[in-house]
């Protein structure tokens, strides 16, 4: 089995790799390092927290050991889609370089510009960056990217994602020709493809995954969900998500919900703390300290419950969490596996849930084509088992006495009707020449002086009728 002391890494990086308590590298960094060492181009693909960061981060120090930066000349340049990852990977560096003599400098949005020019000014050695905040430095002028002998580009398909394809493409053309260009991405879209055909130079292909596969230590399931009117699709869906939670118990003991929309987790995080859970939001819209806060919180275990949006699905390494929860299903499969792979991590188990509605059932379909595999369905939590059995009791209750019904005698249903009022005695008057009047006031008789059946009246004829009749021939 491959170690790290086998990688020929510098001394200074194995010892800080020891006192942090590795000793055997990932799949992609065993097929990466070497490879980086040699100074060739990698091209590594390998699904989220499979150890992308350190592939590029430790063969980078021990190449630059040795030499200094220039003022605004940084020498290694480190390319990321969100601050958060800037972030993790500024954290990275600041790990396994505690021993070596090396400056960085972490250039991303929500900080004041003159701090990061007093970093800059003063030379570095390795620049990490978020695209947008690194052109503005170029523009403003306060930094040139001639010096540049590494490059990484971390997270491709998100920056593609993102929209930040053109920049990227704007910020090789700045780099020296001659610079080495470490490139790792989870998919290959052709986009991406594109660019490492175009940029990237005989380039070693590092895969040590297939394309878009979630990690098997991860259980996943969905839950089918269906409102009862769309009105209320929003606080039942979020009832499930509760009960969701609630069905896991103790096992989940941190959990990220990743929602589609910025607002969706804002309202879904307020709906929790409402409810009594330990929750908190984090997407592009707050705050940079705001979003540094409720990120360490959560690594640190004071906070239970990160809801988020996409932008905490890349790169976050946070290995001890138990559940992931998509309150929505994503837009691109992709996005799928990169959310769940926030659990599960370095062979560690973990639990994904889904909650799919009808309108998200087509995009369901894709993930579950991306990935290869049937995901469980699970029955929704949220549906009161009391509340169905009672109206079942009910129904079948009516059944019941609808079937005692038919089997009823005709006989014993009359029998329960009301008595029937005493037709008049009409046999009297037609002896004495009389005639019962009809509906229309004439009288029938038959030739044996006895009426007719009268018709047209039903067969029960109340007396009061019968009595009017007789006054009025009285008359």
């Amino acid at each position: 089995m491959t170690k790290f002391s086998d990688l020929n890494l510098n001394p200074k990086v194995l010892k800080a790799i020891g006192e942090a308590g590795y000793e055997t590298p990932t799949p992609i960094q065993a097929g990466a390092i070497p490879a980086a060492l040699e100074g060739r181009d990698v091209l590594g693909i390998a699904q989220t927290g499979t150890g992308k960061t350190a592939s590029f981060t430790l063969p980078m120090l021990s190449l630059l050991a040795r030499g200094r930066a220039r003022a605004r000349m940084p020498r290694s340049l480190v390319l990321c889609p969100t601050r958060e990852l800037a972030a993790q990977v500024a954290e990275n560096f600041d790990t396994y370089s505690k021993h070596l003599k090396l400056t960085k400098a972490l250039l991303i949005g929500g900080v004041s510009f003159k701090e990061q020019d007093a970093l800059i000014d003063r030379g570095v050695d390795v620049l990490i960056a978020t695209p947008g905040r690194l052109l503005d430095h170029f523009e403003r002028g306060k930094l040139l990217l001639t010096g540049v002998q590494i490059m990484v580009v971390d997270e491709a398909d998100r920056m593609l994602d993102m929209g930040f394809i053109p920049d990227i493409e704007r910020i090789f053309s700045l780099t020296p020709f001659t610079r080495q260009t470490l490139f790792f991405s989870a998919t290959m879209a052709p986009e991406i493809e594109r660019i490492t055909n175009t940029f990237l130079s005989a380039p070693a292909r590092i895969e040590v995954a297939r394309q878009a596969t979630a990690s098997e230590t991860i259980e996943q399931g969905v839950v089918m969900f269906k409102a009862s009117r769309r009105d209320r699709e929003g606080s039942e869906k979020r009832r499930v998500l509760r009960a969701l939670i609630d069905s896991e118990g103790a096992a989940c003991t941190n959990a990220i919900i990743f929602c589609n929309r910025k607002t969706d987790v804002d309202i879904c995080a307020k709906s929790l703390k409402k409810y009594g859970y330990d929750a908190a939001p984090i997407h592009g819209d707050l705050d940079q300290s705001q979003r540094t806060r409720t990120l360490d919180a959560f690594r640190n275990g004071e906070l239970r419950i990160l809801v988020a949006s996409d932008v905490a699905a890349r790169g976050l390494d946070v290995p001890s969490v138990s559940h992931v929860f998509n309150f929505d299903v994503p837009g691109h499969a992709e996005d799928y596996v990169h959310r769940i792979g926030r659990t599960g991590r370095a062979g560690r188990e973990g639990k994904a849930f889904t909650i799919c509605g009808p309108r998200d059932e087509k995009a369901f379909d894709a993930i579950e084509k991306l990935i290869q595999k049937e995901i469980p369905r699970v029955g929704n939590p949220s549906e009161p088992e009391p509340r169905k059995s009672r109206r079942k009791s009910e129904d079948e209750t009516a059944v019941q006495a609808a079937a005692a019904e038919e089997e009823t005698p005709k006989a014993s249903r009359r029998a329960r009707k009301e008595p029937r009022e005493e037709r008049p005695d009409t046999k009297a008057d037609t002896a004495k020449g009389k005639s019962t009047r009809t509906r229309g006031g004439r009288g029938r008789q038959d030739r044996g002086g006895r009426d007719e059946k009268v018709t047209g009246m039903g067969d029960h004829l109340p007396s009061f009728i019968a009595l009017s009749f007789e006054e009025r021939r009285a008359d």
